[in-house]
């Protein structure tokens, strides 16, 4: 049951054209891989045909975007170019001249809002570390110090800061902040009322990172983008900025590191988006993904905890071939089944009653979740334990889901004892992660990680705050 209004109109598999035995073999593929799925919204011909979510994540729940966040401000981008009050190009440096060092190099003065849109800037890698090393209080400033090691506009190179500093342009010459200008010109016109910004100091959106939405609030802008920007009877978006923005302006390198298979993160790059084999897709760290499919009429929304390629792997070789084949009505029925009772398992163990434990965390000095020392009590409740983490208490539930929200934002925990040892999993349910804590009675001592560290903070208590935020005020 949607706990919103909802934004897209349902349908079936079958009266979209697809098989449900495609989308099954979808959730079989997610389901065996390295991801860990949260949830997923199939949308075609307009209509969404397939939805899930895994316990505990829910259809209401926003979820953090990390890097999907980075189109949206692209939409900003175009709204200010719309109504000409920003140009492509448009230089940085007289856009935002108080931002500009005195010592600026001539190519950090040529950039403009093409090379920070299809981030072709000169910088070789990521410059976010750099630059907020270089200036601590001002990251334009220290984007423009950071070393440029080739000509602009001549190679891709993914670089958080661009968006950074697109957002900061566009609230220069919008009088805006860039959520309040996407929230009353875009997402409220769509119905999306609960549009989350994490922060930098000072109230500043990262533009590059930080937007939590619903699922289906990433697939209903899918929907916006394969539309032309149309929404309804409205026309949010002018329908040449999003065919500009979704078209290929320069070749693409993986943005990691590694030797990682990145077949659809070298087809090319956008304003803020990645072209793939089948169309385009925003892109978020660890598979926060809104894939349109523009030749199959299909918009795709995922949330999880794993590779982004992974997933986009399952959706060509398990959805697209159930295109246009659809099954039938029995077929529908079992795959609507499935979805309702999608779930990630609890912690497993037994309830020991009665039994409590206070512990001390031994916390390593890399990505600690909460500082050595914190004091952990685990305390018996009714059906669970509330665990208390120094100054937080979490609700944990035995073999069953506990909600709580110690400072804002949700938490939801399971947990059991394991002989002499207590294992909770907190899953912070507005970001992918998750925090496993493991007390042993018989030492008194615990310890507690991250399934994948935050790449914003390791701070537990930073992430159950609403908004969350990280880094000084911005000057």
């Amino acid at each position: 049951m949607l706990s919103r209004r909802a934004l897209l109109p349902r349908s079936t598999p079958a009266a979209a054209g697809v098989s449900s035995r495609a989308v099954a073999a979808l959730l079989d593929r997610l389901e065996e891989s390295s991801v860990e799925c949260h949830s997923l919204v199939v949308v075609r011909h307009g209509h969404v045909l397939a939805e899930g979510w895994w316990e505990p994540y829910s259809a209401g729940s926003p979820h953090l975007l990390y890097s999907l966040t980075k189109t949206f401000t692209a939409v900003a981008v175009g709204l200010a170019v719309a109504d000409g009050l920003l140009s492509l190009d448009d230089r940085v440096v007289d856009v935002l001249p108080d931002h500009v060092p005195a010592d600026a190099p001539e190519q950090a003065r040529r950039l403009t809002v093409q090379h920070l849109l299809t981030m072709t800037t000169g910088h070789g890698t990521d410059s976010l570390e750099e630059a907020w090393r270089l200036e601590q209080r001002d990251l334009v400033r220290g984007f423009l110090r950071v070393p440029f090691v080739e000509a602009e506009g001549t190679r891709h190179a993914y670089d958080n800061a661009t968006t950074f500093v697109l957002a900061r342009m566009v609230e220069r010459v919008t009088g805006r902040s860039l959520p309040d200008l996407l929230d009353e010109r875009l997402l409220v016109p769509m119905g999306i009322d609960h549009a989350e910004w994490d922060r930098v100091g000072g109230d500043t959106a990262y533009g590059f990172h930080g937007l939590h939405l619903t699922t289906e609030a990433v697939a209903a802008f899918g929907e916006l983008l394969l539309r032309g920007g149309r929404w309804g009877d409205r026309q949010l978006l002018p329908a040449a900025w999003v065919a500009l923005a979704t078209s290929k302006h320069v070749d693409s390198v993986p943005y990691k590191d590694d030797d990682s298979h990145d077949t659809d993160y070298t087809c090319g790059y956008g304003y803020q988006v990645w072209l793939n084999r089948h169309g385009f897709h925003g892109s978020g760290a660890y598979s926060q993904l809104c894939v349109v499919v523009p030749s199959s009429d299909l918009v795709v929304a995922v949330t999880a905890e794993g590779e982004g390629q992974v997933v986009l792997d399952a959706l060509w070789e398990c959805l697209l071939p159930g295109l246009d084949a659809p099954g039938t009505a029995q077929d529908d029925d079992a795959l609507a089944d499935r979805l309702r009772h999608l779930s990630l398992p609890t912690a497993t163990g037994g309830a020991t009653p009665g039994r409590s434990v206070e512990a001390r965390l031994d916390a390593p000095g890399q990505d600690p979740v909460l500082p050595d020392g914190t004091t952990i009590v685990v305390h018996p409740a009714d059906g669970g334990w509330t665990l208390h983490l120094g100054p937080l208490a979490v609700e944990v539930g035995h073999g069953a889901w506990r909600r709580s929200a110690p400072l804002g934002r949700p938490v939801v925990a399971s947990g059991a004892w394991q002989a002499d040892t207590f294992v909770a999993d907190l899953r912070v349910v507005a970001t992918p992660h998750t925090v496993r804590v493991v007390v042993d009675a018989g030492t008194g001592s615990a310890v507690a990680t991250w399934s994948a560290v935050p790449l914003t903070t390791s701070d537990l208590e930073a992430h159950l705050r609403s908004p969350l935020v990280t880094r000084p005020g911005h000057g």
